[in-house]
Formats: structure tokens, sequence, C-alpha cells
């Protein structure tokens, strides 16, 4: 190398007195013009270059490694900075075609490969389209670090190497140059920020495994959040194999809490297992078993997982959530809304005119029901209620048995249940006080207590099961309504337990020829809970067993629906798995087929934001039909629950669901605003909330009642203004219509469910993970009000009882080492997503600083305002332990 330094320095001498000859073409008239308009310096740099490139062709050996080398400094030094095509690279474009020429012509020996490097480069900017020179010419080259040609360079032999794997796939030739060269590439993207660049290409040539071996501490993280944000928008099973290698990356930098988020976004129970065998510390383990219970599975700890058995036992009750209630009303308090409320408190008559609150003293039976639902809502989870709970005066229960007979027969059901609602997550005191209800004499009163002990234990899991030794006795009892009760009871309590002692014992009530058809519905609903996304084969053959056995005028009925939606809920989430299950339905009598069809699609897909499925279930939708085909609703709330995952999916079925709203025929129309309530549940967008204000004034009562049950779903427990203007306006409107006002009280019971402290939002961990019983819960009531008339507004209202399954307090609440409520100050904003930007980004906007506990929006997102604690979930949401930062000084 030494001599060629030093004729380098001496080849500016060269340069001025060697007369320049242009190789191959004679110098035209329109070169002399571009000469005349380059610099000085360029026009020296153009000579330059031209010499080597004659220089090149020479037959010295020696002269051409040294043309070559100063070739290669030229675009070395020159290609650092990538605003504009590089000047070597401008000059040498017209000697490209040359060059080649030549190159076939040398024989192997290190210039050759010296020159192929430098082709390589030349080809940026030369190459025609598909032609993938520039990786060719690298391929040919010498083994030279890529990184010092500049970053576009390697750029750009990135994005040829994915074509050309590609080919060579289809063509099943050799890949191994290629992924020599893949390895370098991206060790040179990890060093230098480019995550994303290095994953994608990764992923192109299929070999996501080398990226745990390039990660280092710096960068694991933005590399995870990358492949976490891709998956979703990734093909099934390259989604699977992102999360799977993304899980790994987490296990290796001991980053548990985001490994336990993509096991449970897996579902992958041995991962959950693995991690806390590798967690040594207890705290640690203390978070990890909250963040199970708000995702709502039930996960049993063994010897390996926790050695000690106090300690075990201490981890077991934080995942069998039994200090939600607890939580709860700490928050309640902190935000002083202990008092309870009654119905009249909500509808707020005296705002409106004279002539609706003149209707509104009717003390009529439906409205009475309805103010058991906005009572139960309102005040579920305080445990203290102007209704049911009232201290009673006499020893006989008082009040709280008054209002219970100011209801009507099966309205005597939801008012007691209603109960269970308002000492909700509460097992010791709710079990105490429905316990009087069980004397009764009234069927109906009996039916509403089983039901209430569903709802007290609804997501919390108790060593000594009280619901199943309640329940158990009451499945076989004679009267319906009573039947009913246990089993929905038994559902509510034990949904996505998969718990063996209730599939015996529900089973066989299908195919019990003597059973009514609600009492079936409602188990098939029940297992569907309790199994929910399970893919359990022996619950779906007595499903499908009971479908089978349906006569005609059975099958026209809409309570048969629950069938299949029972059955689409074991499936729920898992794909491919119901294939074999679909194949099956296609074989049931033609009035339910399609019903069927469409139903366990949709469940199957649901959260996965599978583009092909929306594709589907929109084409389903554009089929005009006749009369009596019920196939569409199901199809349309498909659309909402495939495309729920993501926000760009969301907003695009949006926009498709007001095109069937213009399009569709009416029992299109009828499903549409449920879609809606479902893809922005518990969050009140405007133009939603416009939409669905439109569609309750609609002709189609139908159409106007679904709207208005959507519109409070979507302000949920957000105590949204807005809505509950709209509602009481609606109030007004409708004061004539029992039905339709009956919808807008239940409405107006939602939008201030928990008093503003609850959300119905399936999703958590900020809109990570997607709760299978929640969504099976909203999914429930949905199908049952696809026909509003026979079962919300006919005798099965309990049915809106199923929201019990998604209701959870939106609350971040932050306790201490010893699980007790620690106030800190915390910056809560809007969410950023902050995927792929570089540096550290901010990841709230347009924050406040509030001391914990704190109420989280839908699409909120909290950050500790203080050194002094150091939480133990990267996610700040539902509860969350600090423990004290030794680092931490006192300023």
């Amino acid at each position: 190398m030494a001599p060629d330094q030093n004729s380098a320095g001496g080849s500016g001498t060269t340069r001025d007195d060697s007369s320049v000859k242009v190789p191959a073409k004679d110098p035209k008239k329109k070169d002399d013009k571009k000469d005349e308009d380059l610099s000085e310096e360029d026009l020296a740099l153009k000579q330059k270059l031209e010499l080597y490139v004659e220089r090149v062709q020479d037959s010295d050996p020696g002269l051409q490694k040294f043309a070559l080398e100063s070739m290669r400094q030229e675009i070395r030094t020159s290609t650092s900075s990538m605003t504009s095509v590089p000047k070597p690279l401008k000059f040498l474009r017209q000697h490209y075609g040359t060059l080649k020429v030549f190159y076939e012509t040398m024989a192997e020996s290190d210039v050759k490969k010296l020159l192929a490097d430098i082709l390589s480069v030349l080809a940026l900017t030369m190459s025609a389209e598909g032609e993938r020179e520039s990786l060719k010419y690298r391929l040919l080259g010498s083994e030279g670090d890529i990184g010092s040609w500049g970053h576009e360079y390697v750029r750009n032999l990135a994005g040829e190497i994915g074509q050309e794997y590609l080919k060579r796939q289809s063509e099943e030739a050799p890949i191994d140059n290629i992924m020599e060269l893949v390895q370098q590439i991206v060790a040179f993207h990890m060093k230098h920020n480019a995550e994303p660049e290095a994953v994608d290409l990764l992923m192109e040539v299929e070999d996501l495994d080398l990226l745990v071996e390039h990660v280092d501490s710096t960068n694991y993280k933005r590399t995870c959040l990358y492949l976490k944000s891709s998956a979703r928008y990734l093909p099934n099973p390259d989604d699977q194999s992102v999360l799977d290698i993304a899980y790994m990356i987490y296990m290796k930098f001991q980053e548990f809490p985001y490994a336990l988020q993509i096991a449970l976004l897996l579902d992958n129970m041995q991962y959950v297992k693995q991690i806390f065998i590798s967690c040594a510390d207890l705290l640690q383990k203390k978070q990890f078993c909250y963040m199970l219970a708000r995702h709502g599975i039930t996960f049993e700890l063994d010897e390996e997982m926790c050695s000690d058995d106090e300690e075990r036992e201490a981890l077991q009750e934080i995942i069998n959530n039994s200090k939600l209630s607890e939580g709860y009303l700490t928050l309640a308090r902190d935000i002083e809304v202990m008092e309870p409320k009654s119905p009249e408190d909500i509808y707020k008559a005296h705002l409106l005119d004279g002539r609706a609150s003149a209707g509104a003293s009717v003390d009529s039976a439906r409205q009475n029901l309805a103010a058991t639902f906005v009572n139960a809502f309102v005040n579920a989870g305080f445990g203290q209620d102007k209704l049911m709970t009232v201290p009673s005066e006499a020893s006989s229960g008082g009040a709280s048995g008054n209002w219970l007979f100011k209801n009507k027969e099966h309205g005597k059901a939801s008012a007691a249940a209603s109960l269970g609602m308002v000492l909700l997550w509460d097992v010791d005191s709710g079990l105490a006080q429905l316990d009087k209800y069980f004397h009764s004499n009234d069927n109906h009163v009996i039916s509403g207590a089983l039901l209430g002990v569903g709802i007290v234990n609804c997501g919390i899991k108790n060593d000594c099961d009280p619901a199943l030794a309640l329940l158990a006795d009451f499945i076989d009892k004679e009267d319906p309504s009573t039947r009913i009760g246990a089993v929905m009871g038994l559902g509510l309590a034990y949904a996505g337990s998969q718990n063996e002692q209730i599939r015996s014992k529900l089973t066989p009530i299908l195919g019990d020829a003597k059973a009514p058809l609600d009492v079936i519905a409602f188990t098939a609903i029940s297992l569907g809970l309790v199994y929910v996304g399970s893919c359990n084969e022996e619950v779906a053959q007595a499903i499908i067993f009971a479908l089978m056995d349906r006569s005609e005028s059975e099958l026209g009925d809409p309570l048969t629906r629950l069938l299949p939606l029972g059955l689409g809920l074991l499936y729920l989430g898992k794909q491919e798995s119901v294939e074999a299950t679909a194949e099956v339905s296609k074989t049931f009598n033609e009035k339910i087929r399609k019903y069927c069809d469409m139903t366990l699609l949709s469940c199957a897909y649901a959260g996965t934001g599978n583009v092909l499925k929306v594709q589907h279930f929109l084409g389903q939708c554009a089929q005009h039909l006749e009369k009596g085909e019920t196939y569409q609703g199901p199809a349309v709330l498909g659309i909402a629950m495939v495309a729920m995952a993501e926000e760009l999916g969301l907003e695009m079925a949006i926009r498709s669901l007001e095109h069937l709203l213009q399009y569709g025929e009416q029992n299109i129309r009828r499903a549409v605003p449920l879609a809606l309530g479902l893809l922005c549940i518990s969050n009140p967008k405007v133009n939603i909330m416009d939409t669905l204000s439109r569609l309750s004034h609609d002709a189609d009562t139908e159409v106007a009642m679904a709207a208005v049950i959507s519109l409070g779903l979507i302000g949920a427990g957000t105590n949204n203004a807005r809505i509950a203007g709209m509602l009481r306006n609606l109030s007004s409107y409708y004061y004539k219509e029992a039905s339709l006002l009956f919808c807008v009280r239940i409405a107006q019971g939602l939008v201030h469910m928990g008093k503003g402290l609850m959300t119905l939002s399936p999703y958590h961990s900020e809109r990570f993970l997607l709760s299978p019983t929640a969504l099976a819960g909203i999914l429930t009531l949905l199908h049952a009000c696809l026909d509003m008339k026979t079962i919300i507004l006919g005798k099965y209202h309990y049915v809106l009882y199923f929201l019990v399954l998604a209701m959870q307090p939106r609350m971040l609440l932050t306790v201490d080492e010893n699980l007790k409520p620690l106030s800190v100050p915390v910056r809560v904003g809007q969410a950023v997503d902050v995927v792929g930007q570089a540096g550290r980004p901010k990841t709230i906007t347009g924050f406040q600083t509030h001391s914990t506990p704190v109420l989280l929006a839908a699409g909120d997102r909290a950050e500790l305002a203080t050194e002094k604690y150091i939480p133990l979930s990267p996610i700040l949401e539902g509860f969350v332990i600090l423990k004290e930062n030794p680092d931490y000084r006192e300023d």
C-alpha cells in the first residue's frame, strides 16, 4: 500500500500535464457544453476520474490496482452524505458500460475483485430496474466492509437481496452467499440505529432468528417495539413467529413484563410458566400476577414457579383478583364518588321541557325495569345504592323488597340480579346479601338471585368455588327461568376457566329432549364462555348436536341464534382452528347454515385484523336477499370484530360501514350501529357519535334502538356530557314509545356506568392485549341486540348482564411493596406512537400531572412524574407495584 500512497500523492502532477483522452466515444459538442458549466474543481475531478478509467484498462496490474484504489478513495470520501448523487458517481456514469465490458475480459485476480466492488457502487445509480447488478457485482467482489460505501448503498443492496431471494426460492437455487451478505447488512443496520430496516430485511429472507444474536442492550427495546407493531400487519403464521422472536429477545435481556405481554398475546401458557420460573424476584412476580388477573385468565401456579407455599398463596390470591373490589373502592373514595346515585339523578328530567317529564311520572313495569338496570350499572361495584341495598326499616327486608316487587314477573329476576351487580367483585358480602332471595317462593326471584351470584363472582376466582356450590343444585330444576338463572350464573362466574365440573354439569342439558329452547340457548352461551378460545372438541360437538336436533319451527326462533354464537366463542381469535367445525356447519339446515358460518368465521378471526376476512364479510353484505334471511347481521358485526385489532383497520372499517348504511338492505342497516358500537366501545369518537345520533332518529325502529344502545356502548363508563345530552333529548323525543324509551334509559345507565370509573373496552395494556372473556361478553349482548324485540324487549332482558364480563375499572392504582395504595405524581396524556422513531421521543403529549389513583380514558397513557420510585411494570395501568429507587437522592 505504501508505494501506492506516494504515487497517489503524485497523481496531482500527472493530472495537469497528461493530455486527457476520453475513452471509447469522441467527445461530442454536447460534452463540451457540459464541461463549460462545471466549476474548476469539478472539471479537475472529472478529468482525474476519466484518467483512472483509462488506467484501469491498462495491461500493467500495478497501474490497474493503483487506479482502482484511487477511484475507490474518491467514491468513498464522497458517499458519506447522500443528499444528491455524489460527484464521482455522476462523472463515472458514462463509463459504467465501458468498465463492465472490460471487467468481463479480465482474468481472476484481486484487481478484478476491486473493480467488481466499484461496479457494484456505480450500479447504485446506473443499473437498469430489476437487473440487481449492484448485488451481482457485490457477490463477485472482495469480502470488504460494506458499510464504508455509505448507508444508501447498504439500503439499496438490502432491497436487491429481497428480490433475489424470492427469485432463488422459486428456482430452488442455493442462497448461502446471499445469507453471508445479509449477516453483514444486519450487523451494519443494528449498529447504526436502523433496527426497522434490519428487521424488514430479515423478514424478507425469512431468517428472523439471526436478529437475536445481533441485538444488544442499547437497541433491543426499539427492535422489539418494531417487531410487535409489525406483527399486526403480517399474515398468520408469520405474525406468530415475529412475536416469538420478540419474546426471545425480551427473555434474553430479562425484560419479563414485556415478555409476559407477548406470552399472553400468543396465548402461550408455556411461555408464561417459563417467565415465572426465570424470574427470581418475588415483587416482580406479584406484578405479573396483577397482569394475569387483568387479562382475566385462569392460571394455577405450581411448585416450580414459586417454591415457598405462603408466597405462592399470596401470588395466587392476586391472580384470583380478590383484591379488585378493594382497589376499585380506594379509587372511588379518592375521587369522592361513594355517594349512591338513583336513576333520577341520571335521567336529570328537570333539564327537559314540561311534556316529557309529565309522562315520566307514570309508574309502569317497563320503566321500573329500566330503572333497575340503570341503578345496577351506575352503582356497579360500589356496594350501596338507593333501590336494592337500602337498610331495612322492618326486619322483613323492607325497602329492597319493595323495589323488587315493583317489577313484574321476569322483571323480578333482573331486579334480584341487580343486587349482585351493585356488590360486584365483593364475593363475601354479595353472597350474604343475596342469600335472603333464595328463600323466596317466587321462581323469578330465585332465578335472579342465582344470576346475581354469578355476577358477584364474575372475574373473581375463589378456592372454595362458592358459585358452583350454590348454583349446581338449581341446574336441573323444573322451572325454566330458574335453570336459566343458574346456567347463566355459572357462565359468568367461570368464564374462561375451562372448568371440567361445569362441562359435565351443562353438556347433558344440550342433549336433553325435554329442555325448552331458551334453556338450551343459554347453556350453549355459558359453555362458550367457560371454554372461550379453547377449541374444546367435546363442547363443540355437544353444541353441534343440539343445533342438528332443532325442529324447523325452532330454527326460526331468534334464541336459536345463540347456539352458533356459543360454538363460535369456543374458537374466539383462534383463526384456522375453526375450519373443521365450519365444514360441519355446512351440513346444517339451510335456515341456519349461513348464519352459523358467518358467526363462526367472525369469532375465529376476531381481533386479528385479517383483511381477507373483512373483504369476505363485505362480500356477504353486498348480496340482496329475500325476506327472512338473517345471516348478514353477524357478517356486519364480523367486519367490526376483525377490524378492531388496530387503529388503521378500525378507521377503514368505519368507512366501509358508512357505505353499508347508504346502500345496504334493512337487516344490514340494523346491525351497522351495533358494529360501530363495538369498534369504539368506551371510546366516544365524535364522528361515530354523530352517525349514531343521526340513526337514533331513523324511521326503522330497530335501527333507532340499535343506535341508541350503541350510543350507550361508545360512551360506556365515560360520563361523556355530549352523549348524556343526546340521550336526554332522545328521552323526551320518544316519551310516548315505551320500547325506545327503555333503550334510551339503558344507554343512559351505560354512559354513567360505575359513575364514570369503568370501561367496557376488551383491549388493555395500551391496546396491546385483547381479553377473550370481555370480548365474549360484549359479543353475546350484540348478537342478542340483532333481534331487540324478542330478546332485550321480551323476557330475556337479563342478557344485558353479560356486559359484566367486560366491565373493568379504568384506573391506575399504584401500590407499595406491601400492596398498600401509595400516592405518587403521574403524568397522564394522549399516547403517541413512537415506533421506528429515532432517539428517545416523548411517548405522551398534552399531559397533566395528577397524583394516583387516576382515571385513564381511551388512548391515554401514564408515566411516573418522580424518580423516587421504579414501576415494576412498563405499562402503567390497573395495579402497578412501585419499589423505591435506591439511587434516588432528595434535592
